[in-house]
């Protein structure tokens, strides 16, 4: 179907305002109440011991996160789309579910599951209600792999059943072992599905809060995240200029993220 000028330009329009209203328009909000006092009003919130122990939280969370999901994307996306097993859908439906489950609803099952009293604590007769866990940066890890695992095995599995398996089948006969024909035939040929699931990773484990602010105590030192720091002083402590300004540095970190990452990919295709 061929859309005439005038129609390909309403749908255009229709389109440049829907983003502008929901995207441009609060980010430009928010970055005119953070500058609008000045850098060094701004460098000041941003340097505090709470943002930067948030900001140290943040980054520790997705370097963990990351790697693991990475693994765990990978291994099971090479099981979806090269295994015929009995349960298959089952874990078709176990990879989705962090997409169909509230956030909360996970943070409040770490809780029944790794609290002081939970289930794995009775289990162990009390070894793990022991542990550091929960309302601790381990259990705000738990819940940021939870909420973000979907997001690599959704991008690498279609890529895999694109590509199919000639290419590994011929590097096998020719000799190959299995580490070398992953390494040097799979991961080129799903690099950049691979790419977009970390992507998509690292912005959902900046950004998570329902989970996390589920299963980590909110205080400074190293129990609140960048998000928990903007809901403390815009909710709790009702200082609006400190929450812009902390939601600006996430920003930030989220943006030199995607430059690096963008930045490795461009080096390594060279």
């Amino acid at each position: 179907m061929q859309l005439s000028r005038t129609s390909t330009l309403v749908l255009r329009t229709i389109a440049l305002v829907y983003l502008a209203v929901l995207v441009v328009l609060p980010i430009a909000t928010i970055l005119y109440r953070t500058f609008a006092p000045g850098l060094d009003e701004f460098w000041a919130w941003i340097t505090t011991p709470a943002a930067i122990s948030a900001l140290q939280t943040s980054l520790i969370i997705v370097l963990i996160t990351v790697p693991l999901n990475v693994i765990f994307g990978v291994v099971v996306s090479l099981a979806l789309a090269r295994g015929e097993f009995r349960g298959k859908r089952l874990l078709h439906a176990v990879v989705d579910l962090p997409f169909a489950v509230s956030p909360i609803i996970v943070g409040v099952s770490l809780i029944l599951l790794w609290g002081y009293d939970g289930w794995f604590s009775k289990l162990t007769g009390g070894l793990f209600g022991q542990l550091p866990i929960i309302f601790h940066l381990p259990g705000m890890i738990i819940a940021t792999i939870f909420v973000t695992l979907p997001f690599i095995v959704r991008e690498v599995e279609p890529v895999l059943q694109e590509i199919g398996t000639e290419q590994e089948e011929a590097a096998s006969t020719l000799g190959a072992t299995w580490w070398q024909t992953f390494w040097y035939i799979t991961l080129p040929a799903i690099r950049w599905g691979l790419t977009y699931g970390v992507v998509l990773t690292v912005a959902r484990a900046l950004g998570e809060f329902g989970a996390v602010i589920m299963v980590a105590s909110n205080f400074g030192g190293g129990g609140q995240t960048l998000t928990l720091l903007v809901h403390s002083r815009y909710i709790d402590d009702h200082n609006e200029y400190g929450a812009y300004a902390a939601a600006t540095l996430l920003m930030g970190v989220a943006v030199l993220v995607l430059l690096a990452m963008t930045a490795i990919q461009q080096r390594r295709k060279h």
